[in-house]
């Protein structure tokens, strides 16, 4: 329903002080004229401003929806954002917020006056002579804005809408756009790809987030710097919170900083300009938001997939956790078999691609031999996926050998001073600025007509030169040219791949459409997303790109596809599912960024994303108290997670079968939402360990763990003295058999002693080596294991021999260092709690 702007005049205090004031004058008609000839200037001066501040006094424009009020002000400042429901205005008073504002000549202007009619604003920059025509919508549960026309519009840099500045500090959905407390919620909305959430930071559009790689360390994140995360569409401020969103004029080349690249081309692109930039405004309450969100989508156009026939940011199958297996013709039925063993339904292959660029597969596989793996995976219930490096283009594809493909990303270019044979090593250029620059220069290529070339390096002064030349790079041609053809810098990455200019990004994102299309996968990581900065358009050029895959697409994958990326941005958002990322190489499952898990998990939920934990490396080593960690935290936060493994990974694991059945029956638990928030809450603590127990069908007990580690190393000791380290551990359960694993690091360790309580002491008369584990889980026997995990032998000991009761226990270990006296033995020391029933389910609850 549209409904009109309405327009009041705003009663003012000088306007109440003015009709006192004449009032005044009706019942004493003699009096004032008295007191003014007294006081002279004074009374004469307040009655000058009193009429003056009358007669300027402004109008206000509102807008409402049952829930949420706008007011402006007659120069296009907001004057109220008001939850209708309660009264209370969210509009920071700090600092003025506007409609809309213009950059022109580098300098952000302000509208300074604002004028309706109908549903149709006029916002005036008279500075610079400059009126913006806008069409302001009241729709059922929010707000619209079009910028229809702007008058002078080659002047007009960019437009920018709000900021909006608001006093909400508990949430702020940085990349969504919507901040909330706890009785409302406010947001804005892009209604189109040019329409950019946030403000420009970086003059390609660019955004720089949170990057685990600009951290000190890989492992984990600890020493994180405090910037945004991932957009500013909503941003945190001193105030409470602001919400922007920009549109960029693209009508001519610029040159920027881009890609660590001081200088670099950003060409003109032809997206129908400033004019048509659109954004919607809502606020409701806070669990509100996401259905307003849906609403917008379906009203406005915005994409919208689905999954089962459910919004895909509400489906439950976003969360899916998957195995990624880099299957071929001959393994493909082991990889399907192990992902059913796991109870999982998705397969995803991490490494398909013999290049990037046509996506040819490896091993010889044709797009349709793949279609028939995928058919055949369905038919068990298994959809597939594949890794895709976006724009990323390999050194083999035919985009770029034997004949470069004119459209490969250029950071800029210059003439040639001299003509060049084709055997030529050194090249005169007219302008060094574009090849010089080193810090994201990979390649040190150029492309010259259909020739690659690679150069060392550029001279250090006139003449300019390419130093150290490689003629015919990459499987091109060497040829001959004349003094004033062109030569460009190519863009590239540290992958030793090159990039792709807009033109380009598009036709590649239609092949990748294409192999969805024809092969039937229906899972999508968009990695290295970022390598779209290459366009010159940063954030705008990574969402081109995307869109173009998703507006390809069949309604059959449009419609059942899971995609994440590891960089998403605001539009962005309704494409894509979830975001997810890889990198688990740096350590075990609980060093692996754990802490970076961890921010990502809150940076979801205040973004309205479904969970995922990232990747994890599963290794022959892997023990299934680590897999049960995992797990635990996969429940916790409602997330999925990529388990980066294979059939032979399991096979070499001595506890493979039950780590897969651990997965399947987790999964299942978690899937049917079995847990309840107090055992959520609980797993949601890295430091607390579970384990999950089947009790019957599709029923389970979670039985927390007490869990401490201690290191043991030799050390000097006075004569008498044992060397023993000492160590307290509470047991906060009932009377048990304490469970441990020991491990050796630095050479290996024999004799084990451990004595409880200065009572009960056990030698363990076993060598145990670095890589070797020695376990106990209650009973008679202590097992010795390979790494990986495999029985080596069984050592015999007392059934009582590690029975401790509830509360604190002195323990004591020492052995023998058998290298030199040289070596750490680690014990991770731990007693189980009271089984807690699990929510039982019924088989049509399980997804």
């Amino acid at each position: 329903m549209d409904l009109k702007l309405k327009s009041n005049t705003y009663t003012s205090c000088s306007e109440i002080l003015l009709q006192g004031f004449i009032f005044y004058i009706y019942i004493n008609p003699g009096q004032p004229l008295k007191y003014m000839k007294r006081a002279g200037s004074f009374y004469k001066m307040m009655l000058i401003v009193t009429i003056v501040t009358f007669t300027g006094c402004q109008k206000t424009y509102k807008m409402e929806t049952d829930r949420f009020l706008i007011e402006f002000g007659s120069k296009g400042n907001l004057l109220s954002l008001k939850n209708k429901e309660n009264g209370y205005d969210y509009l920071s008073k700090e600092d003025s917020s506007f409609l809309l504002s213009l950059r022109i000549g580098g300098k952000i202007y302000k509208p300074i006056s604002l004028s309706a009619s109908g549903d149709i604003l006029l916002l005036n920059y008279t500075k610079k002579e400059v009126s913006a025509k806008i069409k302001a919508v009241t729709k059922d549960s929010y707000f619209t804005f079009d910028l229809m026309e702007i008058s002078d519009k080659d002047k007009v840099e960019l437009i920018q809408w709000g900021p909006f500045k608001t006093s909400i500090k508990e949430t702020v959905g940085e990349t969504v756009g919507v901040v909330r407390d706890t009785a409302f919620a406010i947001g804005i909305q892009a209604l189109n790809p040019r329409t950019l959430g946030g403000s420009p930071e970086n003059e390609d559009d660019s955004f720089t987030g949170y990057d685990i790689f600009a951290t000190t360390s890989l492992v984990d994140v600890s020493d994180s710097v405090h910037i945004l995360y991932r957009g500013n569409t909503a941003r945190p401020e001193q105030y409470g919170s602001s919400l922007t969103a920009y549109t960029r004029s693209r009508t001519k080349e610029r040159i920027v900083s881009s890609m660590q690249n001081e200088k670099y081309t950003a060409p003109a692109f032809d997206d129908e300009g400033i004019e048509g930039s659109e954004i919607a405004l809502f606020g409701c309450k806070p669990d509100e938001a996401l259905n307003v969100i849906e609403k917008i989508e379906l009203a406005e156009g915005l994409p919208h997939p689905l999954l089962d026939g459910v919004w895909a940011k509400r489906s439950k199958r976003a969360v899916s956790a998957y195995l990624i297996q880099d299957f071929t013709h001959e393994n493909y039925r082991q990889a399907i078999d192990l992902t059913r063993k796991a109870g999982l339904n998705y397969l995803y292959h991490g490494d398909p691609f013999l290049n990037w660029g046509h996506f040819a597969l490896k091993n010889d596989m044709k797009w349709d031999e793949l279609a028939a793996i995928v058919d055949e995976a369905e038919s068990q219930g298994i959809r597939v996926g594949a890794h895709i490096l976006s724009n990323f283009i390999t050194t083999n594809d035919p985009y770029v050998t034997p004949v470069p493909d004119k459209r490969l990303a250029k950071v800029g270019s210059a003439v040639l001073t001299d003509s060049i044979s084709d055997d030529e090593t050194t090249i005169g250029i007219s302008d060094p600025a574009f090849f010089n620059q080193m810090q994201n220069n990979t390649l040190h290529a150029a492309i010259i007509g259909r020739e690659l070339v690679r150069y060392d390096k550029v001279s250090e002064s006139e003449p300019w030169q390419l130093l150290g030349c490689e003629r015919g790079a990459f499987g091109t041609f060497a040829g001959s040219f004349s003094k004033g053809d062109t030569i460009s810098k190519l863009a590239d990455h540290a992958y030793k791949v090159f990039l792709t200019d807009n033109d380009l990004s598009a036709e590649m994102a239609s092949r990748i459409a294409d192999l969805y299309n024809k092969t039937g996968l229906k899972q999508i990581s968009f990695d290295g997303l970022e390598g779209n900065s290459s366009t010159g358009m940063g954030k705008y050029g990574e969402l081109l790109f995307v869109k173009n895959w998703y507006d390809r697409l069949i309604p059959e994958i449009k419609n059942d596809y899971i995609m994440d990326a590891s960089t998403p941005g605001h539009y962005f958002w309704h494409m894509f599912t979830r975001m997810n990322w890889g990198e688990p190489w740096y350590a075990g499952f609980r060093e692996s960024q754990t802490e970076y898990r961890l921010l990502n998990q809150d940076y979801f939920r205040r973004n309205y994303i479904p969970c995922m934990l990232g990747w994890f490396s599963m290794r022959p080593s892997t023990s299934i108290e680590d897999i049960e960690w995992m797990l635990a935290r996969s429940a916790a936060f409602d997330a999925g997670y990529a388990l980066v493994t294979n059939a032979s990974v399991f096979k070499n694991n001595g506890y493979g079968d039950q780590i897969l059945e651990k997965i399947r029956e987790w999964e299942k638990a978690r899937m049917s939402g079995a847990f309840n928030s107090d055992q959520k809450k609980r797993m949601e603590k890295i430091k607390n360990e579970f384990t999950l127990k089947v009790t019957g069908k599709n029923k389970w007990n979670l039985i927390p763990y007490e869990v401490k580690r201690y290191e043991h190393e030799f050390r000097d000791h006075r004569p008498g003295e044992t060397g023993s380290s000492k160590f307290t551990f509470n047991n906060p359960y009932t009377e048990q058999n304490l469970g441990f694993i020991l491990t050796v690091k630095d050479g290996p360790v024999e004799d084990i002693s451990i004595t409880i309580d200065s009572l009960s002491k056990t030698v363990l008369h076993v060598v145990l080596r670095p890589g070797q584990n020695l376990k106990y889980e209650g009973g008679d026997e202590v097992r010795l294991y390979s790494e990986n995990w495999q029985p080596i032998r069984t050592l015999r000991i007392k059934s009582d021999a590690f029975r401790i009761g509830h509360g604190d226990h002195d323990l004591s270990v020492n052995c023998i260092f058998p290298s030199g006296n040289k070596g750490i033995l680690k014990l991770e020391i731990k007693t189980s709690g009271q089984p807690e029933p699990v929510g039982s389910v019924s088989e049509n609850e399980i997804p």
